[in-house]
C-alpha cells in the first residue's frame, strides 16, 4: 500500500459551496439569497428568537409561578449516613464541618438533619434544623441536638 494514493471513501466528503463567485458558477447573481429583501443584504443580524415581526414565542406564552425570595434550602442528611460516618471515622460528634470534611455536604449548604435509618449510639449532632423524627431518634439514644442559629434567624 502506498500513502500517497490514499483518498476518503466514496461519498465521504463534499465539495464546497462558493457563492458569489460569478454567473459560471451557477450561484453567482443573488448567490442563493433569493432578490433583496432584508436577509439579503449585506450585515443583515437578527435578535435571538427573532420570528419576522410575529410575536416571539416567549412573549405568547404566560408567565406562571413564584419564587420566594426568602426562601432556606437544605441540604439533607438521613441518619444513616451519619451513623456509616460516625462508625468509620470513630466520632461521637457531628457537625456541618465534619460532615463538609468527608465530602457529604458543600462548604455553604445549610445541614438538616432527616430521620431514615437508625442511630447505634449516642451522638451529638450539630445542625441547622433536624426533622421531629430525627431528633426524637438521637435523644432516645441519648444523644444531644444543638441548632445553629444563623445571623438573619436572628432578626
Amino acid at each position: 500500500m502506498d500513502l500517497s494514493k490514499l483518498k476518503p471513501a466514496e461519498g465521504a466528503t463534499k465539495k464546497e459551496k462558493r457563492i458569489g463567485r460569478g454567473q459560471g458558477s451557477g450561484r453567482g447573481g443573488t448567490s442563493t439569497k433569493g432578490h433583496k429583501g432584508q436577509k439579503a443584504q449585506a450585515g443583515y443580524n437578527h435578535k435571538r428568537g427573532f420570528e419576522g415581526g410575529q410575536t416571539t414565542l416567549t412573549r405568547r406564552l404566560p408567565k406562571f409561578g413564584f419564587t420566594n425570595p426568602t426562601r432556606v434550602e437544605y441540604k439533607g442528611i438521613n441518619l444513616d449516613a451519619i451513623q456509616t460516618l460516625a462508625d468509620s471515622k470513630k466520632l461521637t460528634s457531628i457537625d456541618p464541618g465534619v460532615l463538609y470534611a468527608n465530602g457529604l455536604i458543600a462548604k455553604k449548604d445549610k445541614l438538616k438533619v432527616l430521620g431514615r435509618g437508625e442511630l447505634k449510639s449516642a451522638l451529638n449532632i450539630t445542625a441547622h434544623a433536624f426533622s421531629a423524627t430525627a431528633k426524637a431518634a438521637i435523644e432516645a439514644k441519648g444523644g444531644k441536638t444543638e441548632t445553629i442559629v444563623t445571623v438573619a434567624e436572628k432578626a
